[in-house]
This record gives C-alpha cells, structure tokens and sequence, in this order.
C-alpha cells in the first residue's frame, strides 16, 4: 500500500476470468469468454504440435546419444521446451488474464553454460513444464470436440431463419425428432434452440476455461513455497519502500522545521536582544527612548512565542495527545477559513502514529482549501472499518488538485506509507475534491 493514486488514473487492463460474472449476458458480452472459446477451439492443433515436438525431439536425442550430437539436440530440447512453456504463459495471461510469476531458479552467475545447463535440469518447474505440454494433447481431445460441437450447433440453429429464406426450407432431423421448415417463420422454433445452446455452450465455455486455467496454475505456475517466498520479497520490497519514504517524509520535515526556526523566532529573538541592548544603554540618557526599545522588545518577545507555539503544533498537538482526535480535528475545522463539518466515529482511540498521520492528513486537506480550493464548504469525516481508520476530508472547490513530488500531498502519502497506509485524492477538474486516508490499526 502507501501508494497516492487518483480515481481516474485506471488503465485498460484484461479482466481475469475467475472474477468475471457468470450472468448470461454478461458472459456473452466478455471478451474473455470469446478468447476462452478460440483458445480451447484450438487446444487441439497446438497440443498436437507440442507432442509430435517432444516425442520426435527427444525420440531423436535419446537415440542419438551413442555419438556426440545426442546431447547438444537434449540441450536443446530441454531449452526448446522451457520456451514453448514460457509462451504458454503468455497465452493465458491474454486469454484467461492470469498473471504466473516465474516459477524458476534463479540462474548461477557467471559464464559456465554447464553450471547454467545443470541448475536448469534439476530445476522442478522444468519438469512440471514438460509435463504440461505433454498433457495439452490429451487436454485438446476433450476441449476440441466439445466447443466445436457446442458452438458449432448453436451456430446452426440461430442461422435456421436464413437457411430456410435461401435455401426455399430447410429439414431439421435430430434422430428423435425432425421437422420441416419452409420459411423463415417456421424456423424461429429452431432459433429458441439456437439460444438455449448458446447460453449451454457460454456456460461450458466459461467451466472448461477455468479448468485449464486450473492446470495451467498448477504446472507451470510457482508452487506453494515459491509463492510463499515471493510474497515475503514483495512485502520486504513493500517496506523498504516504505521506509525510504518515511525517512524521506523525516528528512522534510526536519528541513522545514529548521527553515521555520531559522526565519522566524530565531529572527525575531535575534531582534528582541539587539532592542533589549540598545535600551540598555539609553537607560540613563534616554529613559524615554529605552521604555520605547523596552515595548518593542516585549511586543517580540510575544510574536516570537506565539511562532514557537504555532511550531510545536505544527511538529504534534498538544490538544491531540490530551483530548484526542476529535477535539484536535475541531479545533482545525474551527480555524478553517470556510465552514467545515466535522465527523469522528471511533469507539476507541487509535494508535498515537495513526492519530498523527491523521492529523496532519486533515490539516494539509484544509489548508489546500483554503489555498487553491475557492470552496464555500468542507467536511472531515473519520470512522473505523474493520481493522482501518478512513480519513476523508471533501469540499466542493474547483477541483484539479494533483500530488506533486515535493508537494504537500505527496509528503501525506509518504506519512500513510510509513505505516502501511494508503492516500486517495479523487479531484476531477471542476470538483469535487475528496482525500482519502485508509491507515492500519496495527501493522
């Protein structure tokens, strides 16, 4: 997670079968029902030319082993049949729209083609991949005949009409049933056929695909401790980006807050000692003069503690760590330029990290509010879902807002991120602008 993303940013990508519906229209409206139909309509050719592949291929080697040229033909074949199972994969991630992470050993480094050649070999993936084209064969026996034959009859129903308009009648013999069609009208009968075979063949189509899907999965894709082992990379992954990030969100604001220091109160003290000076040493000349630098003094004094406060709330709220989330959050919408309702339903404090980040989250939405938004009102709602704490914060502004590196909402996202936390902004051109926080509980 710990990703900043707008609502409108989803390419185009293939819809995988298993979460497609399984309603009849939509179904007959899914490409992937059309690509399940071609593809299991020609499982029988391919699996054809994978076996004569392996068999004539390693026939062929295995004989010639006794002199030399066997085993650079094995070599080959071993290589040849990783390929043929590596375009295998790629057919069902476009077919079926499953994603098979490679389930290889990593190759030896170095250049010896035998260490390569052996690790290959003794690789499971390798056999499971011979296995699987082995198998497409009889696969193609039972998926061929049965979708040629299923849309093959409900093509011919449908298309009964125009047989007969062409045709001057068209007979119908099914063995324990025939009948006579003389016109298009006396055909319609054999279109309701039509139709109940096609929604038959959808349902078939979608069943057998799933089925290969399922023996694809389970040859040539990682097995159980491999996919074990590339969920932890990718969290290991995951956190290291979060982390760089957090430290990265750390880094910014200890530049801001000693940028704030540097230009502001330290600023102002400065100013306050050289006045507190200059008095001193009007004191016995120019008691009115230094009363003067004494007042200017003091008036410094009080801007430069107000900064300084306005700082330490800045780094966390003491209100926030008193009373809460609820308080803190409405003394925000309280010192908000426009109207801002406020909704906080928690049945129990949140972890000290999430109140934070939840903080700042709605302190930075209001503020770009008031900024860039011209909204005219706001709201903040925060609740708990399941084991998360949503932020939302919307206003009815002119929209457009877009996260920029360095900007204000992407520092948030980097904050969500160090907790395994993920920042939404939905802002069309025009509004309305909604900002969405979903922060973990316990991570």
């Amino acid at each position: 997670m710990g990703e900043l993303s707008s609502a409108a940013a989803a390419g185009r990508r293939v819809t995988p079968l298993v979460d497609g519906s399984w309603r009849p229209m939509a179904m007959a409206r899914s490409w992937a029902t059309w690509r399940s139909a071609l593809y299991l309509g020609a499982a029988l050719p391919l699996g054809l030319a994978w076996f004569i592949f392996l068999v004539v291929g390693l026939a062929l080697s295995g004989a010639l082993t006794i002199i030399w040229i066997g085993i650079p033909m094995l070599v080959a074949m071993v290589i040849g049949w990783r390929l043929a199972a590596m375009s295998e994969r790629v057919l069902a991630r476009v077919v079926f729209g499953a994603r098979l992470p490679t389930p290889y050993r990593p190759l030896p480094a170095g250049r010896n083609p035998l260490t390569k050649l052996k690790s290959m070999t003794v690789d499971p993936a390798t056999w499971k991949d011979l296995v699987y084209l082995g198998l497409r064969l009889p696969l193609g026996l039972v998926e061929f005949p049965v979708m040629v034959v299923m849309w093959a009859a409900a093509g011919t129903f449908l298309a009964l009409p125009l047989f007969a308009t062409r045709e001057g009648g068209v007979e119908v013999n099914l063995g324990f049933v025939s009948f006579w069609a003389g016109n298009a009208f006396a055909a319609l009968p054999g279109t309701a056929v039509g139709l109940l075979l096609t929604l038959l063949a959808l349902y078939v189509t979608r069943t057998m695909a799933l089925g290969h899907l399922f023996v694809v999965r389970a040859l040539l894709g990682p097995n159980g401790a491999q996919r074990e082992n590339l969920e932890l990379r990718r969290r290991t992954e995951h956190l290291q980006a979060s982390r760089a990030r957090g430290v990265d969100a750390a880094e910014f604001e200890r530049r801001r807050i000693e940028r704030d220091l540097h230009d502001g109160a330290q600023q102002r003290l400065l100013a306050v000692a050289m006045d507190i000076g200059r008095a001193r040493a009007k004191l016995d000349d120019d008691p009115e003069g230094a009363r003067a630098l004494i007042e200017q003094a003091h008036t410094g004094t009080r801007e430069a503690i107000t900064e300084l406060r306005d700082l330490a709330r800045g780094i966390y709220p003491a209100i926030l760590t008193d009373r809460g989330l609820d308080p803190a959050l409405s003394g925000l919408a309280g010192r908000a330029p426009v109207p801002v309702e406020v909704e906080v339903d928690l049945p129990e404090r949140p972890p000290a990290a999430v109140e934070s980040i939840a903080y700042f989250i709605v302190a930075e939405a209001l503020a770009n509010i008031a900024k860039y938004a011209r909204a005219t009102r706001a709201s903040v709602r925060v609740a708990r879902e399941d084991a998360w704490v949503v932020v939302e914060v919307a206003d009815n502004g002119v929209g457009g807002a877009t996260a920029r590196p360095g900007g204000g909402l992407s520092g948030l996202a980097d904050r969500a991120a160090t907790i395994d936390g993920m920042l939404i902004v939905d802002s069309p051109p025009g509004g309305p602008t909604v900002v969405r926080a979903d922060l973990p509980c316990t991570w």
